[in-house]
């Protein structure tokens, strides 16, 4: 089954488009399912049943897996058997109707709109790391950007007149992303001199850098939250996508319609924008306790 497994990544990796974390997830996932078959004594894939399917996700639960998990792990094993049953290497799939395990959505945590001002206001931007670090967040903010997709930016790909920046988002797929005034200042103001400043005259493809001429990091950029966020008095841990959360959440609150969000993010199922809904929900239900004179 091992050759079978080969097969089915390969084609994930070409026919799908998907990104190598989320095909090594599956790997791993369908590993250890297909050893958990040989244990039962399943040696052939066309030999697996609906019952036999089941039997694997009592077995990951019972070992301690949290719903999410597994219902990542089935659709895994959707895709997988989907595949082989498309391409006849086995009579079924066995999996199709299988249900996802419910479980509880975590509701995003973000910040206020008071404390984004805060966080945005907290880099000095008279020095050169300083202008980098407003700019760095103020696109954030103003984008929803995921932190690989900030860090990963080339200067070709912001495009000031226009107002508008171009996201290589998850497997490689681009979407255009307008940018706000503010963040376009900020960008404005370190292309003037800072960015040169720190590459000390070289050159460099990404848009934010070090002063070692490499592409600022995703660990730096956690980082650089942390610093800022205690500088702006916020008790709460700040993380980048933190910051996405937050201007999701607020544009919600403006008015934006789900669809619009989830192409501003990026999104490729609106059910994942949806849990922005929950989120704004909670805040009204807040307001309301507090305001209702008959709460």
């Amino acid at each position: 089954m091992e050759g079978l497994l080969d097969a089915f990544i390969g084609f994930m990796r070409a026919e799908r488009g998907l990104s190598a974390k989320t095909v090594d997830a599956y790997g791993a996932d369908l590993r250890r399912y297909l050893s958990e078959l040989s244990r039962r004594g399943i040696a052939e894939i066309g030999r697996v049943t609906r019952e036999d399917v089941l039997e694997h996700l009592a077995w990951l639960s019972r070992s301690g897996l949290s719903p999410r998990s597994q219902a990542r792990h089935l659709a895994a094993i959707r895709s997988f058997h989907r595949f082989l049953h498309d391409d006849r290497l086995s009579p079924s799939n066995p999996a199709e109707d299988i249900d996802t395990p419910r479980f509880a959505r975590r509701l995003p945590s973000f910040l206020t709109l008071e404390e984004v001002d805060r966080l945005l206001a907290a880099p000095e931007a008279h020095t050169p790391a300083g202008a980098r670090d407003r700019a760095m967040l103020e696109v954030l903010y103003a984008t929803g950007l995921r932190v690989s997709e900030l860090v990963g930016l080339g200067v070709d790909a912001v495009n000031l007149a226009d107002g508008y920046l171009i996201a290589a988002g998850k497997g490689g797929k681009e979407r255009l992303v307008p940018v706000g005034s503010a963040a376009r200042e900020a960008l404005r103001a370190y292309l003037a001199g800072p960015r040169t400043q720190l590459l000390g005259g070289g050159q460099a493809r990404a848009l934010f850098v070090t002063p070692r001429r490499r592409p600022f990091s995703r660990m730096g950029l956690w980082k650089l939250l942390r610093r800022y966020s205690l500088k702006a008095g916020i008790r709460k841990a700040v993380s980048p996508h933190q910051l996405r959360h937050s201007f999701a959440t607020h544009l919600l609150e403006g008015g934006a319609d789900l669809r619009a969000m989830q192409a501003l993010l990026g999104h490729a199922d609106l059910s994942t924008t949806q849990v922005y809904t929950h989120v704004d929900r909670s805040r009204l239900r807040a307001v309301y306790d507090e305001h209702h004179p008959r709460r």
